[in-house]
């Protein structure tokens, strides 16, 4: 979610930062699960993206999501760029991806739920104007002029800045899609377990979730190019993080991690005011350049925290970023995936039991095997079919655990939310795998069938 954040007060002292992790800490009764998903709209008759504004347009959606749905919305100067009801937000990503970051909920019934409900609204909507909308991790036939730029300060700024730290940061803030979970933690010795175990295993959601092997209308070489981006991104906020293996990691290691992330702004009274490549270190000191003689706030932090992207990260909060945006399966299937595996003490213990052994070099190299070849990488001698079996034969093991009932009690647990997942590491298949079989047999080539075949 890219809406600026907001409530904290001013910055005084360097612990005041660690102090804003720790405060995430909860027990384990008030944990809950945030899924977070974006998708593509387009035009149905042309099949290009949505633009901002228009009869046919992202504005469109958003004012009709309110009007029809009672959604609160957001604006940034005269924009709508977002909504809000009952815990959850729908923001707008650069390229006019739909995100909806979902409110904080107990089990995997609901955020699935809450996924349905949601998916209804916005076919309801999109119908009504002729859009439709699509799950995949990168825009399959789409250039970077076609798509359009939403009226958002930060995504100006950061538009600017892409091409001086990396090769294709354009291309992962227009053309991108992905789905996330947001989950808790209990305190910092959690923190750090959980961690290790989401950033070990990232590869294993990439390749079970791989959907993005087309670009600009033809295969790309990849099963997630939506993977490989974020390897030629910005080395400084990117990554697999290989300092959270070393002993002694916490919450400090992570504030003085992200301290050397340069700022892209800060936000003040409304507007994003540049400070790309500056130094948080220096605004704590009152000597940021954008803001001469002015210190932080706790929310400045918030929306620093907001713009590190490696593949798992802290905020008050555990993120897991590793995943394509997919099918609606898919959409629930992550969430059951990392709450098997991290919200069940002996599931994480088992998890971390199967990753623990990895060093930095296998774990990155299941990275890159991931993105190209989906379930069939492997890196020194580990094959990531393999470690996926073990690792959703876990999550399943945890959501049995758990024991949450659905469907009034007819459901007795969270298990199948998995089958998906079981799918895959039985056949080797993942979404890629089936979009490339239609492309090159009954498709015949034309990627624009993807659209009829797999909209919402």
């Amino acid at each position: 979610m890219s809406i600026p954040q907001s409530g904290g007060g001013p910055i005084e002292r360097y612990e005041q930062l660690v102090e804003y992790l720790e405060s995430g800490c909860k027990p384990k009764d008030q944990w809950r699960i945030g899924t977070e998903h974006e998708k593509f709209g387009y035009c149905r008759d042309t099949l290009l993206p949505l633009p901002y504004d228009g009869p046919r347009s992202i504005k469109a959606m958003l004012e009709g999501l309110r009007d029809r749905y009672g959604w609160e919305p957001i604006f940034e100067q005269d924009n709508i760029i977002g909504l809000e009801l009952n815990g959850a937000n729908i923001s707008l990503e650069p390229g006019g991806q739909l995100e909806l970051s979902g409110a904080p909920l107990r089990s995997i019934h609901e955020t699935c739920d809450e996924v349905n409900e949601h998916l209804r609204e916005v076919k309801t909507v999109a119908d009504e104007i002729g859009a439709g909308f699509i799950g995949l991790g990168a825009a399959p036939t789409w250039t970077h002029a076609q798509m359009p730029q939403m009226p958002k300060g930060r995504y100006r700024l950061m538009t600017d800045y892409m091409d001086s730290v990396g090769e294709l940061g354009k291309q992962m803030m227009y053309r991108t899609c992905t789905v996330q979970v947001n989950l808790d933690f209990a305190s910092e010795a959690d923190m750090v377990e959980k961690l290790r175990v989401a950033l070990a295993l990232q590869p294993v959601a990439t390749a079970l979730f791989a959907n993005s092997p087309f670009l600009e209308g033809k295969p790309n070489g990849h099963k997630s190019w939506r993977s490989r981006i974020w390897r030629n991104l910005d080395d400084a906020r990117t990554g697999m993080l290989p300092f959270v293996f070393e002993e002694g990691f916490g919450f400090e290691q992570w504030v003085d991690y992200a301290l050397d992330v340069p700022m892209y702004f800060v936000y003040r009274d409304g507007k994003y005011i540049n400070a790309l490549g500056q130094s948080f270190r220096d605004f704590l000191k009152g000597e940021l350049p954008a803001l001469p003689g002015e210190t932080p706030t706790l929310s400045d932090w918030a929306d620093h925290l907001t713009t590190i992207f490696p593949e798992a990260r802290i905020k008050k909060y555990m993120e897991m970023r590793g995943a394509d945006g997919g099918p609606w399966r898919r959409l629930c299937a992550l969430p059951a995936f990392w709450v098997g595996l991290l919200y069940d003490q002996g599931a994480m213990d088992a998890a971390w039991d199967l990753v623990k052994g990895l060093d930095a070099e296998t774990r990155e190299g299941l990275r890159v095997g991931a993105s190209i070849h989906g379930l069939q990488g492997e890196s020194n001698g580990v094959r990531l079919q393999d470690l996926a079996r073990e690792s959703v034969a876990i999550a399943m093991s945890g959501l049995k655990a758990r024991a949450i009932p659905g469907a009034g009690g007819l459901v007795p647990d969270e298990t199948h939310f998995l089958n998906a997942l079981q799918d895959s590491v039985e056949t080797g298949r993942v979404p890629a795998d089936e979009l490339l079989e239609h492309f090159h047999g009954d498709w015949g080539g034309d990627l624009n069938r993807v659209f009829a075949e797999y909209s919402y």
